[in-house]
């Protein structure tokens, strides 16, 4: 049964590139969440890496777990606008359902949720009703909750509930699956074990083209694409699996902008719904999740309306398969179930029991805000002014030998792999579009070549790096 949330916030330093504290390292202060400890970060590391070196490891039939050990719970709830509301931002349509999907973490006394929604972005609005209604469920302080998407395409935006009264009804609608979702991850909470694995899915490439007027979106094989497929699986005790989480790194856009041929927008959960119904097709009363990875540079292979260039370098955008695409999103979608189920299926050795370690970190960087001339077009060059400062905030959550890194903005591919290469967890999850999701966070390659990704961002040059590099700092201080 899950309890109020005991106290104690650690907090972690502001560390520098040269390890000492304060505002040159460019690190502001925010709570460390590590429910039921009150100290700070440093002076936890040395006990944190005995308690986690002392995890119990097991079979997939492993012993019972301790009382006070891992317990996990899951709940999904449907969220679609009823055809009533339609059409919403455009869509006039529903092929299939939109998903928001809850997950319960508890050792002793710390408690952590996670919720992913089928959604582009979700406005601080719906996420603050969310965190009520798990709060109120569970008694998980708001600051243990995280709250991501998958980045789908094919799903309406979340405008504010003023907007209209269609988008107060949509509002309303993920408030109210949020509440269904999280009733059934307290209903079916128990005791759990926790194992990972990886894999590879040709499913994804890089989407910088090169074209007559700079770079542009389209299909780049000769450019990064991190084809890792990371998945963490979670049992009973009886080895029957309660929910697998699926780290990947692509836009879920096959069917982005792709009209059908009666004139109709369809809504569509797209590429990481797919995915995720053949895993739970696969292993039925379990619930699958989709962490967005490095999405900021990386698109599908197939989309239904797609980017074309000629022998010229000449772009164009508007080549629509209609109805057709859903084959291909069936295609890919399964491709890439397929390898997560292979890599779930796979997984040899779980940790159960008390032992498990459970905490979330949460921190943010002080980094200068740009504004440039915006991503309508292709550009050779582009002149990106000072405009303020933001905080970027940072999440590391931690389960037992695996390790799950979030932010707010879209991440480059070598952003990704920058954090995962620095990590010294052996399952490291790299994710995007934490809090709602932002614009994104170009890397250093993309400035210098003028991408969509820096036309889109609003974060200065080096934004990125300074992330990576305090997420690994973060990271390494768990082990």
């Amino acid at each position: 049964m899950l309890e109020q949330q005991e106290g104690g916030i650690e907090r972690a330093g502001s560390v520098g590139p040269s390890g000492s504290s304060g505002p040159s390292g460019g690190v502001s202060r925010r709570a460390v969440v590590a429910t039921g400890a009150a100290v700070a970060l440093a002076s936890a590391v040395v006990g944190r890496a005995t308690t986690a070196q002392a995890a119990t490891t097991a079979d997939a039939t492993g012993a019972k777990a301790d009382a006070g050990g891992l317990q996990v719970g899951v709940g999904k709830a449907v969220f679609t606008p009823a055809a009533a509301l339609l059409p919403l931002d455009n869509f006039t349509a529903v092929h299939d359902d939109l998903y928001v999907r809850v997950l319960l973490v508890e050792s002793g006394s710390r408690r952590i949720a996670l919720a992913v929604l089928d959604l582009t972005s979700i406005s601080a609005e719906a996420i603050a009703l969310m965190r009520d209604a798990i709060t109120a469920a569970t008694g998980i302080a708001a600051a243990n909750i995280m709250v991501t998407v998958t980045h789908c395409f094919s799903a309406p935006h979340v405008q504010a509930s003023t907007s209209s009264a269609g988008a107060a009804t949509y509002v309303q609608n993920i408030a109210d699956a949020t509440r269904s979702a999280v009733a059934d991850a307290v209903e079916n909470l128990q005791d759990a074990q926790v194992g990972y694995g990886s894999g590879r899915a040709d499913v994804n490439v890089n989407r910088n083209v090169l074209t007559a007027d700079g770079y542009w979106l389209g299909a780049n094989e000769q450019l990064p694409s991190d084809k890792g497929v990371y998945v963490a699986r979670f049992n009973d005790l009886d080895g029957n699996p309660i929910a697998v989480l699926a780290n990947y790194n692509v836009q879920s856009c096959v069917m982005q902008d792709s009209v059908m041929a009666d004139g109709t927008l369809p809504i569509s959960a797209d590429l990481a719904g797919a995915a995720v119904a053949h895993v739970e097709a696969q292993y039925p009363g379990a619930v699958g999740f989709w962490l967005v990875g490095a999405c900021g540079d990386q698109f599908p292979g197939y989309r239904s309306k797609r980017y074309t260039i000629d022998k010229d370098k000449g772009w164009t955008y508007g080549v629509d398969l209609h109805d057709a695409g859903f084959a291909l999103l069936t295609a890919q979608g399964e491709r890439l179930g397929n390898e997560i189920v292979r890599v779930a299926q796979g997984i040899g050795k779980y940790e159960s029991g008390k032992q498990v370690v459970v905490r979330l970190v949460t921190d943010d960087i002080t980094t200068t805000t740009v504004q440039g001339p915006g991503a309508a077009a292709p550009a050779k060059t582009a002149t990106f002014t000072p405009a303020g400062t933001a905080e970027v905030p940072l999440w590391v959550f931690q389960v037992g030998q695996g390790v799950f890194a979030g932010v707010e903005p879209e991440l480059s591919t070598t952003t990704a792999n920058a954090i995962r290469a620095s990590s010294s967890f052996s399952s490291t999850f790299v994710m995007s579009m934490f809090e709602g999701g932002a614009k994104n966070m170009p890397d250093k390659w993309n400035y210098e070549h003028v991408t969509y990704e820096a036309l889109d961002g609003s974060y200065s040059e080096g934004t990125a790096e300074k992330a990576a590099a305090r997420m690994g700092r973060i990271i390494k201080s768990l082990k």
